[in-house]
């Protein structure tokens, strides 16, 4: 790896990821050590060259993950990475708790991060600046002495270097000459728009004989813009997370960056054949930091090749690089044609195409008039692809033979009594309790269940009263349940809108029900749910 000095692209950029630090300072994640280790286990899948594991001795929890590491973690493509920082202000490096730590985790590969901005050092080390670089050279020589590979990180270099460019660069100079191996240009406030990014770094890689790398966030929006203008300056390293996470808005996100960086400006990234692992390693990763994926994250989200409206639908049918910026699959993805009240024949015919359902044209506009019809009452089909699938397929003829309700009912307890409730000492127990009376096979069946709310126990019900027949229903998992109020004016009468996100371990799809009781709209998006995964899931 070494920088580009001729103002050409680099034809190769290092992929560093800092998702288990950076990004889980993000508020609202709260990694254990074993989400750490699956999302390292995604992240070597995925093919990123570096995975930052953490801050060895700076809590219990990345002690333990760099221990079991060293035996749990079996990585193909990538090297770990520990993170720390220089040396104390006057202290001795190969005494240094700290770089001690480091060296400790067992991993072959270091980061350190330093202060690279004068202003940074008197006033918040409270040091010289000579002694600023000191504690940089002097960090990198000891654990170059140690055999290990070493990146340093120039904190606040963006914003050092516009009001001291003398001083940060006898910080990154003092760093390459005690053997860093890549220097990483900082925005650590996130305020660089990408002229400057590109310009500070182009003199940067001019200045030093050594690699140089980036590492930004996203306060202004201009994150991945950032990382491109970084590489185009002639940078071969770039730091970042997955999907984005990180302490405030967030880390420069490396979905979009590894896809422009390939698809776009022809710079390797990934191993070959990782490209396309790069919508499954995002959609994992949130679910492992128990965040919804974006559904509009550029290349990988659920929306990024979705088609509305008639004329992009009909002019893909014919060439699909009518509206598709590049090939959905080579990062994982698909195409996806939404269908609403809005929609046409032709985009109806294409949807029953690619799902392999064959549709005669009296269907089609049957089909077409049902959704208008359904959608003016509530349904909103482009958020709910499994229950728009399961009514096309009864359009076409088709009716599962699974179950067949007789009737169902819910039974809600509420029992008060003193507790712990501060604002007026009392607790509540609800009690659910659900029946429900089946024909299944010819037989009438029925089933109790009892859960933490109706849906919880709807779901108990409708598993006991199927237990042995359908052994997948053991693999399908209800993920998420999204009321909304429709007509809000009419309130507790209102229309509600139910979504139910389910799960088979390997896909996951979403089902709508909509009614005035929301036992019945959740019943519907139940069903369907349950109804697609015995559909689409192997026993």
């Amino acid at each position: 790896m070494s920088a580009t000095k001729s103002g050409a692209l680099p034809e190769t950029v290092e992929i560093y990821d800092t998702t288990l630090r950076d990004g889980a300072q993000l508020e609202g994640i709260s990694l254990t050590v074993d989400d750490k280790l699956r999302i390292a286990e995604q992240l070597d899948r995925l093919g990123v060259h570096y995975i930052e594991g953490g801050w060895p001795g700076a809590n219990p929890k990345d002690v333990e993950f760099f221990q079991r590491a060293a035996t749990e973690l079996d990585l193909t493509h990538s090297k770990l990475v520990a993170f720390g920082s220089t040396r104390r202000v006057g202290g001795n490096a190969a005494d240094d708790v700290t770089l001690g730590n480091l060296l400790d985790a067992g991993t072959d590969v270091v980061c350190i991060v330093g202060k690279c901005s004068a202003y940074h050092v008197t006033e918040a080390l409270r040091t010289g600046t000579d002694e600023g670089v000191a504690m940089v050279a002097d960090s990198v020589r000891f654990l170059k002495s140690r055999g290990r590979t070493v990146f340093f990180d120039a904190e606040h270099f963006f914003d050092g270097y516009a009001d001291d460019p003398e001083f940060s660069l006898r910080v990154l100079t003092g760093a390459a000459e005690a053997g860093a191996d890549c220097l990483v240009l900082c925005d650590t406030n996130g305020g660089s728009l990408p002229g400057r990014i590109e310009s500070m770094v182009r003199e940067v890689v001019a200045a030093v004989d050594c690699a140089v790398g980036v590492h930004l966030h996203n306060d202004t929006g201009c994150g991945v813009a950032n990382a491109l203008a970084g590489v185009a300056a002639g940078a071969t390293h770039v730091q970042g997370t997955i999907n984005g996470y990180g302490e405030r808005v967030g880390n420069c996100d490396l979905v979009p960056i590894i896809a422009n960086l390939t698809l776009k400006m022809g710079v390797a990234t990934l191993p070959e054949g990782r490209l396309a692992e790069l919508t499954p390693v995002a959609h994992h990763v949130a679910e492992l930091v128990n965040f919804a994926a974006d559904p509009q994250q550029p290349y990988v989200g659920a929306t990024a090749f979705a088609h509305k409206a008639g004329l992009h639908t009909s002019a893909i049918a014919r060439r699909r690089d009518a509206y598709e910026h590049v090939d959905p699959e080579l990062v994982g993805n698909g195409t996806r044609f939404l269908v609403s009240e809005m929609s046409g024949r032709s985009t109806i015919e294409l949807k029953a195409t690619q799902l392999g359902i064959e549709l005669d044209g009296d269907t089609l506009g049957e089909i077409v008039e049902t959704l208008k019809e359904l959608e003016y009452a509530g349904y909103h089909f482009e958020a709910a692809d499994a229950s728009l699938e399961l009514l096309m397929r009864a359009a076409a003829g088709w009716h599962h033979d699974y179950f067949e309700l007789e009737s169902f009912s819910v039974d809600v307890g509420h029992r008060s009594g003193s507790g712990s409730r501060a604002w007026n000492e009392v607790a509540v127990e609800v009690e659910t309790q659900a029946t429900v009376k089946l024909q299944v096979e010819g037989e009438r069946v029925v089933a109790i269940g009892e859960g933490n709310g109706p849906v919880n126990a709807l779901d108990a019900a409708l598993r006991s009263a199927l237990d042995g027949r359908h052994p997948q229903l053991d693999r399908l998992h209800l993920t998420d349940f999204k009321v909304r109020v429709l007509e809000t004016r009419e309130g507790t009468a209102a229309i509600t809108r139910v979504l139910i996100d389910t799960t088979n371990g390997e896909r996951t799809w979403t089902t709508i029900g909509v009614s005035e009781n929301i036992i019945e709209a959740s019943w519907q998006a139940l069903v369907d749910s349950l109804v697609y995964g015995l559909l689409h899931t192997s026993a």
